[in-house]
């Protein structure tokens, strides 16, 4: 994700050890490695096309020096891209989650990842419902899931306090306890579904 930077507040880039092993950059008990950490500058876009994005996604899974971890997840585009389908693919997946808005045209998108993982074998998780609330509505992820025989995982606000995190590469104080519960309910479904 070329935005997880920016919320986690990473300003530097990809150390390297030598000329080929990547260090992720550690932030809040997070490993991350991210595309923005290659960039020159955060509004250069990056002009890359499948193969040369495919071929990323294998260095930063075969030559990033992780150590041990609890989980390894990986923030994909919307829909079916280039990089779902090459994870889909060539990584050893327990399972995806996809996040949707409300919005139809979104839940739209949300079906053709589900039905991508489907032809790949890929476990669903189930469904989150993001940006959650009076501008977008509410509740139209969930019927979705009913629908499309997959969990429902839980929403993510459209919440000011949230946003306000993010922007400032922070995490949601102890105080905050109503974000959190939102964030654990989710977080808590995926984990019971992991293999042993």
């Amino acid at each position: 994700c070329p935005n997880v930077n920016r919320f986690l507040g990473i300003k530097e880039r990809l150390p390297m050890q030598g000329e080929k092993t990547i260090v992720p950059i550690e932030k809040f008990g997070l490993k991350i490695v991210s595309m923005a950490s290659l960039q020159e500058a955060e509004d250069t876009a990056i002009m890359w096309r499948g193969p040369l994005i495919a071929n990323t996604l294998a260095q930063f899974l075969e030559n990033t020096k992780w150590g041990e971890l609890d989980f390894l997840v990986f923030d994909c585009p919307p829909g079916t891209s280039d990089v779902a389908m090459s994870l889909m693919q060539n990584a050893d997946l327990s399972g995806i989650v996809v996040v949707s808005t409300p919005q139809s045209v979104s839940i739209v998108d949300a079906r053709k990842a589900i039905n991508m993982a489907k032809q790949f074998n890929v476990k669903i998780f189930g469904l989150v419902e993001n940006m959650s609330g009076e501008i977008f509505g509410n509740g139209t992820v969930e019927k979705a899931a009913k629908k499309l025989g997959q969990n429902f995982l839980g929403q993510v606000p459209l919440d000011k306090k949230i946003a306000n995190y993010s922007e400032n590469g922070q995490i949601a104080a102890k105080e905050e306890k109503e974000i959190r519960k939102q964030f654990e309910k989710i977080a808590n479904g995926i984990y019971e579904q992991m293999p042993s």
